[in-house]
């Protein structure tokens, strides 16, 4: 069979967006409050919600501590506990709103692990359904990703600033501050 192009053009951000030589992606993004051009869905206290701006599958978030840190097994009580219950609603979020059969939920802990940003840990949130993945991955080496980031963000906002609220995180609950 011959060669079929498979034309991705969004994927060209990826492809040429400059690796950062200083500073923290997701240090800078902590301090965003939510909005659809940062990605940013939420905050809570010592953590934040961010759809990934490169994601596997429509959906794909991550749950990230405010603050710079790389090692999972020094990472201070309080905040694996923020990050604990944020990733909780996270996933409840998710899969009220995407209607999805399962989810993947994990850390990729360096880079030989996959990690992309290995200096400051997140936990990622994928949403998955019955039949999601196809022969795309294997035959064209894409992924195919149903929904632009921006609709997807659209749906969630909302629904996220409300599960926050129902669970005490929101900001301004016991004394926090919006960034």
């Amino acid at each position: 069979m011959p060669e079929q192009p498979l034309w991705a053009p969004w994927r060209i951000d990826y492809v040429l967006h400059k690796k950062r030589s200083s500073g923290c992606i997701l240090c800078e993004l902590a301090a965003t409050p939510p909005q659809e051009e940062g990605l940013v869905l939420g905050h809570a206290a010592g953590s934040y919600v961010v759809l990934n701006r490169y994601p596997y599958a429509p959906g794909h978030l991550m749950v990230v501590p405010s603050t710079h840190h790389g090692d999972l097994a020094t990472l201070p009580v309080p905040i694996a506990e923020a990050c604990s219950r944020l990733l909780q609603v996270a996933v409840g979020v998710v899969s009220d709103v995407l209607g999805t059969d399962g989810l993947n939920v994990g850390l990729n802990l360096g880079s030989a692990a996959g990690a992309g940003i290995p200096g400051h840990l997140h936990w990622h949130v994928v949403p998955r359904w019955e039949g999601d993945n196809n022969f795309m991955p294997v035959v064209g080496d894409q992924r195919v990703v149903s929904e632009q980031l921006s609709g997807t963000w659209r749906r969630l906002v909302g629904p996220f600033a409300e599960a926050l609220e129902v669970a005490g995180l929101a900001p301004g609950t016991n004394g926090e501050s919006h960034p």
